[in-house]
Parts: C-alpha cells; sequence; structure tokens
C-alpha cells in the first residue's frame, strides 16, 4: 500500500477572467472547485493507475468537509485527521494570468497534530510506500519530514520526499528512496540558477551524495533528468503537445514513477537500470499527460503520452 501525507490540504477556486483589474468588480467567465495539494495529486494519479493508495493529512472545518467530500467523489481511499476549532485553506487560482494565484494560510499547527500522524505512520508495513509532497504549515517545524521518515525507518518501505527548501534538506539525512525537485527547486538548494540538464544531472548528483538514492528532476516541457541510485544517469524529453494546465505535473510524475517501480513486486535493492528506465519513462507520461489536460490524467491519457515519447538518453 502507498500512503500520501498532505499536511496543508486546500479546497481550490480556479477561475477564469476576460480581463483582470486592480480596484474594480472583475468578474469570472468559469470556475471550477477541486482538492488540492501534492499529496492529493499523487494519489489521484496513482488511483488512476490502478495503485492502490491512501491519502493521509489534516482537514478542519466546513472547508476541510468539502475537500473530503470531493476525495471521495474521486473514489479516493482517505484517513485524515480531524482538527477542531480550525478551517482548512481555500486557493484562488487565477489561471489566465500567468500562473497568478492566491494561497490561503490554513489552520494552525502544534505537536499535538504532529503526534497524531507519527502514530498512524506506525502502522506501514516492509514494502509499502510513503510520499511526502508539499510545503509545511506554519507551527510545523522545518524537519517534520525528517521525522516522518525517521519513524518508518527499518520498514524497508519506498519513501518518497517532494518538497523544496529546508523540509527537503533536512529530510535527506534520513536517506529517501526518490526525491523530486523541480529544475528550479534543486538550484535554489545551491544558490544557482540551472538552465540545462547537463546542470541538473550534476547537481542531482550531490544531492545524491547529501542522502537521497534517486533524485527525479523534473525541467516543465523538456522532459526530465533521473541520477539513478546505481550510478546511472538518465535523460528523457517530454512527448509534444499542448500545455493546458500544469498543476500537479510535477505530482504526476511522482505517482508514474512510484507505479512503475512498486509495479515490478521487487525490492528496492533489486531494481536494475531497465527498471529505472522504464520508471522515467512512465513518470514523464503521467506529468505530461496531466499538463496536457484540465485536470489530472487518467490512464488512456497517460498511455497515450507514453507512445508518443521519444528515445531515453544516458550521460
Amino acid at each position: 500500500m502507498i500512503y500520501t501525507v498532505t499536511l496543508n490540504p486546500s479546497l481550490d477556486y480556479i477561475v477564469t477572467m476576460d480581463c483582470f483589474a486592480l480596484g474594480r468588480t472583475n468578474r469570472t467567465t468559469t470556475e471550477r472547485l477541486l482538492p488540492g495539494g501534492k499529496g492529493i495529486n499523487v494519489s489521484t494519479v496513482l488511483s488512476n493507475l490502478g495503485v492502490d493508495n491512501v491519502a493521509l493529512g489534516f482537514l478542519a472545518g466546513f472547508v476541510g468537509e468539502e475537500i473530503r467530500r470531493k476525495v471521495e467523489e474521486r473514489g479516493l481511499r482517505h484517513e485524515f485527521i480531524q482538527m477542531e476549532g480550525a478551517c482548512s485553506r481555500i486557493n484562488i487560482k487565477l489561471k489566465d494570468f500567468d500562473g497568478t494565484e492566491i494561497n490561503g494560510k490554513g489552520p494552525a499547527f502544534d505537536a499535538r497534530h504532529l503526534k497524531r500522524l507519527l502514530e498512524r505512520l506506525d502502522a506501514l508495513e516492509a514494502g509499502d510506500g510513503l510520499v511526502l509532497a508539499g510545503s509545511a504549515p506554519s507551527g510545523l517545524p522545518e524537519n517534520v519530514y525528517a521525522q516522518m521518515l525517521e519513524r518508518v525507518s527499518g520498514k524497508e518501505a519506498w519513501t518518497v520526499v517532494d518538497a523544496s527548501g529546508g523540509l527537503l534538506r533536512e529530510a535527506l539525512a534520513v536517506k529517501p528512496f526518490l526525491i523530486k525537485p523541480n529544475l528550479r527547486e534543486l538550484g535554489e538548494l545551491f544558490g544557482k540558477e540551472l538552465t540545462t540538464w547537463e546542470e541538473a544531472l550534476f547537481y542531482a548528483g550531490k544531492l545524491q551524495e547529501w542522502g537521497a538514492a534517486n533524485v527525479l528532476v523534473s525541467m516543465g516541457g523538456k522532459g526530465a533528468v533521473l541520477a539513478d541510485a546505481l550510478g546511472g544517469k538518465h535523460r528523457l524529453a517530454a512527448p509534444e503537445g499542448k500545455l493546458v494546465n500544469a498543476v500537479g505535473a510535477g505530482d504526476s510524475m511522482v505517482a508514474g514513477f512510484l507505479a512503475a517501480c512498486l509495479g515490478k513486486g521487487k525490492k528496492k535493492e533489486v531494481l536494475t537500470r531497465a527498471d529505472y528506465e522504464q520508471a522515467l519513462r512512465l513518470g514523464v507520461a503521467a506529468g505530461s499527460a496531466s499538463a496536457f489536460s484540465e485536470e489530472l490524467a487518467n490512464k488512456r491519457q497517460v498511455l497515450e503520452a507514453y507512445r508518443r515519447l521519444g528515445p531515453q538518453e544516458s550521460a
């Protein structure tokens, strides 16, 4: 079983409008309400690919109830922890204006809430997956993901971290199986502005020295690179297609990569070079398929993108 963790889920209010002017009344032309959060996105695509998973995290107030309802509409299994006397956040996304969005702060957390989640992780068994995705809300320490990884250390779980900055840096010391920064996030860790796949692979190797077994770097329309646990370096271009919605594309890449790895029914220690190449292909296909879609990609869309992939390159 794969468990995804979204510490601060949201209700995403996604709107389009003909124009936007400060100090004036602006009216929408289309509106959508979707459950938001990187872990929930990973759970959605895993489920679309037929991979069993459970979404974990925190919900609060009437917004939390709507997030729960929409997660259940997607058919996702979940075990959210209910927070009392608070309210989950609403994020406003102006789709037509270069990714402009206003993200809510969400409820305040403390050690009691984290303790409840850590205790839930004790149920993980050997061979389970744990995906820690997204930012940490106020009140939780920067090493919160490291604490979760330490909690499941020794369980032979497939641990994945999709985060940035200090959250990712702290988690590296606990040696996750996979991390997935994008190119900008990778550069920020080293105070660099990265632009090429050669640079991405070089600094991905640095993160392996810091503790990650595998480093998957998403590069938007350029595809992705992978520094694998066997020492292999891979580059795969994205298939051609029209960008419709970039939100969730990186989360979809994580889902595709993990689905390929666990689908082999193997232990991490016996994965081969060919296994990692296949995981990269399915990851790029899933990420691209979501980027070409209004919503997160379904299995048919992922397979269509997979068929359009070009040859993989090694460095």
